[in-house]
């Protein structure tokens, strides 16, 4: 087998292209997730079941099913009633980039609300009585103390988090995005060659990779470095 070298380099603008979607994608789910999961975070550590119930019944819904199903019913599913149809969100839910990013915010949303509401949970029981100590309000706990601590620490279940989402927005090629994975299947489908479109595509998403966990990983010696150990 030869692999094709000359079809790689000819198509590395699509894949460039397809790379810029698939960030683009990953920035506003992840921006509206986490936007989302807060709340929910701060809903699932209440102990009044009337808030907790509801963001757990979410969580659980949306952690229970697949990605793609969920994609499916917001891009095709909604699709068959006529009053969204008629509606004035159909111009946006017509859109296979705002439902691709709507599914994936969704999706990650729950994870990161189960990721601060873990770290919420966490939280260092002397870090809460001093800071009941100074005579802090609740609401002021959760501003200054609770929801910082929760967040610096849950950075490395976040970033795991952060990478699972950026292999799954390979599934917005299914409705039609060329991103890096679509710009492989068009590939494939105009040079029939499977090994070197989707090879390709790996070695992309691979970099990212990479990219990623070096980001995070230095912010996580920026703001958890406190927690190392001591060198003796």
């Amino acid at each position: 087998m030869i692999f094709d070298y000359t079809v790689v380099w000819d198509s590395l603008p699509m894949y460039f292209s397809g790379m810029l979607i698939t960030l683009k994608l990953l920035a506003i789910s992840l921006f509206f997730g986490l936007l989302a999961a807060l709340p929910l975070g701060l809903m699932r550590v209440s102990k009044n079941r009337w808030i907790n119930m509801p963001a757990w019944l979410f969580t659980y819904v949306i952690r229970g099913t697949p990605m793609l199903v969920q994609l499916f019913l917001i891009y095709y599913g909604l699709a068959q009633f006529a009053v969204v149809r008629e509606s004035f969100l159909w111009p946006l839910l017509s859109s296979a980039t705002f439902c691709a990013c709507l599914a994936f915010a969704v999706n990650t949303s729950a994870y990161t609300a189960e990721i601060i509401a873990g770290s919420l949970k966490a939280t260092p029981a002397g870090e809460i009585e001093a800071a009941r100590a100074m005579g802090m309000s609740k609401a002021m706990l959760y501003r200054r103390i609770l929801l910082p601590s929760a967040l610096r620490r849950a950075l490395p279940q976040y970033s795991n988090e952060v990478i699972m989402m950026l292999q799954t927005t390979s599934l917005a090629s299914i409705v039609t995005l060329l991103d890096i994975t679509g710009a492989a299947r068009s590939v494939n489908a105009q040079y029939y060659l499977p090994f070197e479109a989707f090879i390709t595509a790996g070695v992309f998403y691979l970099c990212l990779t990479f990219i990623l966990v070096r980001l995070f990983k230095l912010a996580e010696h920026r703001w958890l470095g406190y927690l190392a150990p001591r060198k003796a």
